[in-house]
């Protein structure tokens, strides 16, 4: 990891460099009265010992300011010139450079999720959101999962969530929903009370592993609470009692090898099916989608609608089917 002490060094190393060729610049102007290219140039080749003549004949005193520049400044050039190539050697530089595009990845995302925690379940919540090409951000404090991270080209942050400026920096006012897998419960109550304050838009999932946590979790304004053991527990007991019907259920995760899902999506405003039925629409026939529920805007849930629903702009459909055919559909602008 880049810690302080090497971003300390890498910045005097800078800091350094600039500061001899400048006073060096500097003082063959005051002094031989040259222009700045002409400064540059004989302090340029003083530091880097070529043995090129001077620019112009030096006086007495700029003979000696040069023996000063030889002494102080190719020692500063030497010293800098080890730094760098330590760094290089132990690969600080290039993870620090790495940081630093990664600072700059995090200013500019928008409308991403913020996964706090890449444990088990943060790393599967991970896996299913680049599957999907879905934006998102890590936050984690444990250093040792860091380094894994990046490996796999995650933008993350680290840090500790339960503090406000963490959360700020993974750019939560920015940000469209907050994914919550940490173990503790009490960080995960205090999370979402301190991001709903932040961003009261946000979609907030968190991960609750007793019955008493997830009723403190929805009191904290979280949108889904979700207990990771009583979830894998029920789809085991189903793949063993019922093993077809539990393949069935792993199709709300992304299957690779049929390319089919279950997705949610919601009717745009002006989308030509916003206003018919679904069997004028005729969308199912097109498509080959399998229509499993409709969330009317007025939070009623419908399942296995009938033909004579009307489709409203708001919806949320909940469909079956390629995942080719949705995103074809999506950019169609009808759904969003």
């Amino acid at each position: 990891m880049v810690t302080l002490r090497t971003q300390t060094r890498f910045r005097f190393m800078l800091v350094l460099l600039v500061l001899i060729i400048g006073l060096g610049t500097f003082g063959y102007m005051l002094i031989e009265d040259w222009e700045v290219l002409d400064a540059l140039y004989m302090t340029v080749i003083t530091l880097a010992t070529v043995g090129f003549r001077e620019v112009h004949q030096l006086t007495p005193l700029g003979q000696v300011f040069t023996v000063l520049l030889i002494i102080f400044g190719v020692g500063g050039v030497i010293y800098t010139i080890g730094t760098l190539a330590q760094l290089l050697i132990e690969g600080e530089l290039q993870e620090l450079l790495g940081r630093r595009k990664m600072e700059k990845q995090l200013q500019k995302i928008r409308d991403h999720y913020i996964i706090c925690g890449y444990g088990r379940v943060g790393k599967q919540v991970c896996r299913e959101f680049r599957q999907r090409r879905v934006p998102f951000v890590v936050v984690e404090k444990d250093p040792a999962l860091l380094e894994e991270l990046t490996c796999e080209g995650v933008i993350y942050l680290q840090g500790d969530s339960t503090e406000d400026h963490t959360l700020i920096e993974a750019g939560i006012e920015r940000a469209k929903g907050l994914v919550l897998t940490i173990a503790s419960e009490a960080d995960n109550v205090f999370v979402t009370l301190t991001a709903r304050h932040l961003n009261p838009e946000l979609f907030i999932t968190a991960r609750a592993d007793s019955p008493s946590a997830e009723k403190k979790i929805y009191r904290a304004e979280a949108n889904k609470v979700v207990s990771p053991y009583i979830i894998g527990g029920n789809r085991m007991a189903i793949a063993t009692l019922q093993p077809y019907v539990g393949d069935f259920l792993r199709l709300g995760e992304l299957d690779k090898d049929t390319g089919l899902t279950i997705e949610e999506v919601q009717i745009a405003p002006g989308s030509p099916i916003a206003g018919k039925t679904l069997k004028d629409s005729a969308l199912w026939e097109e498509t080959g989608f399998n229509l499993i529920g409709i969330k009317k805007a007025t939070k009623e849930v419908l399942f296995n609608p009938p033909p004579d629903t009307m489709i409203q702009p708001g919806d949320i459909l909940i469909i079956f089917g390629e995942v080719r055919k949705l995103e074809m559909l999506e950019k169609s602008g009808e759904f969003r």
